[in-house]
């Protein structure tokens, strides 16, 4: 891990993205959002904030190994809002 600024970063990017196509689908589609993709944009915000909050902790013993965790969920968690937004179309 290249720093922690980097690793949040990522989370922002990435989390960032994924709202963004889910906005892109509530436009091509017809133009309003459903539950379905109000769900999807619901759970990446939660999931930035619980990463963003496991990133700020303090009380960490082993901080290379806590931030290749986060950045392990970070890319599980995407994988999985990336196949919702793939179920939508």
């Amino acid at each position: 891990m290249a720093s922690v600024r980097n690793l949040k970063k990522d989370i922002n990017y990435v989390l960032g993205d994924i709202i963004e196509a889910v906005y892109l689908w509530e436009i091509a589609g017809k133009g309003q959002p459903s539950e379905a993709s109000n769900a999807i944009i619901e759970e990446a915000i939660g999931t930035f904030d619980a990463l963003i909050a496991k990133v700020n902790a303090k009380d960490v013993e082993n901080k290379k190994a806590h931030f290749k965790g986060i950045q392990a969920e970070l890319e599980e968690s995407a994988r999985r809002l990336v196949e919702k937004i793939n179920a939508l179309a």
